[in-house]
């Protein structure tokens, strides 16, 4: 019988995350997968795992585990305080849990995420060909719980040679997006997409993995007409009646019915998923004079 880590604390939200379920958007599933791509695969390397194997992420720290069998992990992402049966750990690099040790991970320093990979990875359930959590439709496993066991995979035989990666934290206050001009910029005033890129807009709590909404000047729109739903991807800046726009992550719809002024690039949407309430985006457009 295959044994792994014992859930003993989850914190706000843990989840089972991967790379995600892509080529399903037709039928109305979203990627999903991990909000913070890189961490996830760095956590993954320094495992020793392939990058698409099944990780914990952790959202704004409070997380533990026990160990139900000697485990080689890798904590990447936000940097939060590490312990091991009450001695320390480091951020990005690998560690050894012995049977019965208990992994501890307080809340980040700065970032809001903070992903837990196992050399092995998590052997948790698949649905549609990923272990990924997606909490707008549901699908995959459910948000981790105390007492859950999360049985580790066969060894890959594959190892990182490095034993610490040198990884720059997330920004404490200020973070800087590219964007690229969304599909209806032309339904905004060129006064609007000015606004965007030159005035910063702040976190509010009201934020989670599907997306980010943001608090700052209004954007004005030149059509104000009714736009049927379409097409939503990764890093959609949509922006509704209230002039307020919202940044979608890993868990967004596939469709929506209000206008995308802006696309944030793929690269810079793992920084926005470490954004924390209470934050300053400012956004740079891409090929632009402003």
């Amino acid at each position: 019988m295959r044994t792994g880590l014992e859930i003993v604390d989850t914190g706000p939200l843990a989840t089972v995350q991967d790379l995600g379920r892509p080529g399903y958007a037709d039928v109305g599933v979203g990627t999903s997968g991990a909000a913070d791509r890189a961490s996830f695969r760095l956590a993954n390397r320094l495992a020793g795992n392939e990058e698409g194997r099944a990780a914990v992420e952790v959202t704004f720290g409070g997380f533990a585990a026990r160990a139900l069998r000697d485990t080689t992990i890798a904590i990447t992402g936000a940097p939060c305080p590490i312990t091991v049966d009450h001695r320390g750990g480091a951020m990005n690099s690998v560690l050894r849990l012995k049977t019965g040790s208990v992994l501890r991970l307080g809340s980040p320093q700065t970032g809001l995420r903070t992903y837990l990979a196992a050399h092995g990875g998590f052997d948790v359930e698949p649905v549609l060909g990923s272990r990924s959590t997606d909490l707008l439709s549901g699908l995959g496993p459910a948000p981790l719980r105390r007492g859950d066991i999360l049985p580790i995979g066969r060894t890959t035989g594959l190892w990182s040679p490095a034993g610490l990666a040198p990884v720059t934290p997330p920004p404490a206050d200020e973070l800087t997006l590219r964007i690229t001009r969304g599909p209806r910029a032309d339904w905004f005033t060129e006064g609007a997409l000015k606004t965007l890129v030159t005035e910063p807009y702040s976190v509010t709590s009201e934020s989670n993995r599907i997306g980010i909404r943001l608090s700052g000047p209004v954007l004005t729109r030149s059509r104000l007409d009714e736009l049927p739903s379409e097409g939503l991807v990764l890093g959609s800046l949509q922006v509704p009646p209230s002039g307020q726009p919202t940044l979608f992550l890993a868990d967004h719809p596939v469709t929506g019915g209000y206008p995308v002024i802006g696309v944030v690039l793929s690269a810079d949407v793992d920084h926005a998923a470490q954004a924390r309430p209470g934050m300053r985006i400012h956004f740079r457009l891409q090929d632009s004079h402003w």
